[in-house]
């Protein structure tokens, strides 16, 4: 029902965090824009044809929504790093319907000519502690296969939870993903191993 689509990487500054993820891992994100109704804006880096890794943080000249932004943004601090991941599905509703509560209420959503729906929910924290996928269908061609292909790719996704037990419960009839491993820990945190181009690289 779900196929994982992208991770995402929260940061302060974009500038900076952007820097950051580049240096780590050794090649540049080219690309992003602005997501106007929550005041956010972004890069992107290609993980092949299938999905991808966005750097997100606050937009200072964009406009207050009013509301807390997703993935808890508005309470972020420290380096740029990997927080929260997102999973798609052909068919959004239903898979809310076999979701746990707290992964929000479908909104309808653009930046330039992408479309898409996606679950947000009214606090900015996914359930477990946001380890829970970011819920999404997209209604244009998905971005991906748009994006420049700078060689890397992601080869494991771990996700470490005091509630391991539940989160798995909860995710094995959604997903099926030979990379996606769930771990448990005292601190709930995300990891995840590339290959580049200039050899293996973790971000968490």
């Amino acid at each position: 029902m779900l196929t994982l689509d992208h991770l995402v990487v929260t940061a302060t500054d974009l500038v900076q965090g952007t820097a950051e993820i580049e240096a780590q891992l050794g090649v540049p994100l080219p690309t992003g824009g602005r997501h106007e109704v929550m005041g956010t804006h972004n890069r992107l880096l290609s993980l092949g044809p299938d999905d991808y890794l966005e750097v997100i943080a606050i937009d200072p000249e964009g406009r207050d929504p009013g509301r807390p932004r997703w993935f808890s943004l508005d309470s972020f601090t420290g380096p740029a790093r990997l927080t929260r991941w997102a999973a798609r599905s052909d068919d959004l509703d239903a898979a809310l319907a076999a979701a746990p509560p707290g992964v929000g209420t479908p909104w309808d959503l653009a930046r330039d000519a992408i479309r898409w729906r996606m679950a947000v929910n009214d606090t900015g924290m996914l359930p477990f502690d946001g380890l829970f996928p970011a819920l999404l269908e997209w209604q244009t061609p998905h971005p991906a296969p748009r994006l420049p292909d700078q060689g890397v790719r992601l080869t494991a996704l771990r996700l470490i939870s005091p509630r391991a037990d539940a989160l798995r419960a909860a995710l094995d009839p959604l997903i099926t993903d030979a990379r996606l491993s769930i771990i448990q820990g005292s601190i709930p945190r995300i990891e995840a191993d590339f290959t580049t181009p200039s050899g293996p690289v973790t971000l968490g």
